[in-house]
């Protein structure tokens, strides 16, 4: 006890050496002094949290519209577009759908939905109501969702264009799923990041899978510490999530454990906000996998450069297994 104690006294009179200028830092003392101290936290309560927050995930992922239920992506061409399932549509639903649900057109940025040969199936609805002839809302925060039973389908701007989304909440991969993989929870990588804000933030351009740009703001970059490297990651901000802050990254355990493309973290904002330096909590126990992970009909985003970590982070979501 009592070494350990001197060891701490000798430890904290040479950093406060080093800060008055009476010797030169070595590079041990300046990491030590330029590593933000861990934000306190009770470990019980905090596994308690992780745990509730993976099993609303697991709700999330396995939900009669979760990602499990998406069947289809198909893009739709100028002019008329047929959707049903019978096999002479120009999109065809590979689900238990009626032959014939509808032509949806496109007409520079209009996209109409009109009633096929006799007219719309029984039961199809728009946003809740029986089925109308008419323009659709494509994209933004409520876009028009065509029901039938179980199957929706919605149509979405993608790079300039539009793309039908088509779910079934009978879909064969949400009625064989069997739960999330994830590492054991570790606090070692809750993490404590400085903030340091950009002046002013600039748009990123965000790579998708399927070959389009998102352009979105990046307000700063989030800096911390693992094994005694000092890595960067630099967040985005989501139309209609000006609270949240989106990391898209991938480290080394996509060569083995985690899936290959990309895994996600969403924090809250800095402790002093986005415009000022600050601290950051970074718990990569919360990493989760994009909706690529479990379906080839969706369109995610892919880790910008700056992004790709030369580390392991064996914390957070891991390979689903299909």
């Amino acid at each position: 006890m009592i070494v350990r104690n001197a060891c701490r006294c000798v430890f904290a009179l040479a950093l406060l050496a080093a800060a008055c200028g009476w010797l030169e830092p070595t590079p041990a003392l300046a990491q030590a002094a330029s590593a933000p101290a861990p934000m306190t936290v009770d470990a019980a309560q905090w596994r308690q949290d992780l745990a509730a927050w993976r099993a609303q995930r697991e709700r999330e992922i396995d939900a009669p519209d979760g990602w499990l239920t998406l069947v289809g992506l198909d893009w739709l061409k100028p002019g008329i577009n047929s959707v049903g399932a019978a096999a002479d549509n120009h999109i065809q639903v590979r689900s238990q759908a009626p032959d014939h649900i509808g032509l949806l057109t496109v007409s520079g940025k209009t996209v109409q939905l009109l009633a096929p040969g006799g007219g719309f199936p029984p039961e199809l609805t728009i946003d809740g109501k029986p089925a109308r002839e008419g323009a659709i809302t494509v994209g933004g925060a409520k876009p028009s969702i065509m029901a039938w039973r179980g199957l929706t389908l919605v149509v979405l701007e993608r790079g300039g264009r539009y793309v039908l989304r088509i779910k079934d909440a009978n879909s064969p991969t949400r009625t064989g799923f069997h739960g999330l993989n994830w590492y054991a929870p570790d606090l070692d990588y809750r993490l404590t990041a400085k903030w340091i804000p950009f002046t002013p933030p600039h748009i990123e351009k965000i790579p998708t899978v399927i070959g389009t740009t998102l352009d979105l703001p990046a307000p700063g970059i989030a800096e911390f510490m693992i094994g005694g490297a000092t890595l960067r990651l630099e967040p985005v901000i989501e139309a209609g999530e000006a609270n949240v802050l989106f990391f898209i990254l991938r480290d080394q355990t996509s060569q083995t454990t985690t899936y290959q493309a990309a895994r996600f973290l969403h924090t809250g904002l800095p402790d002093h906000g986005l415009g000022q330096p600050g601290l950051l909590t970074l718990d990569f126990n919360r990493l989760e996998n994009p909706p690529c992970a479990y379906t080839p009909y969706a369109t995610c985003p892919l880790p910008p450069d700056q992004n790709r970590l030369p580390v392991t982070l064996e914390a957070g979501e891991q390979r689903y297994a299909h």
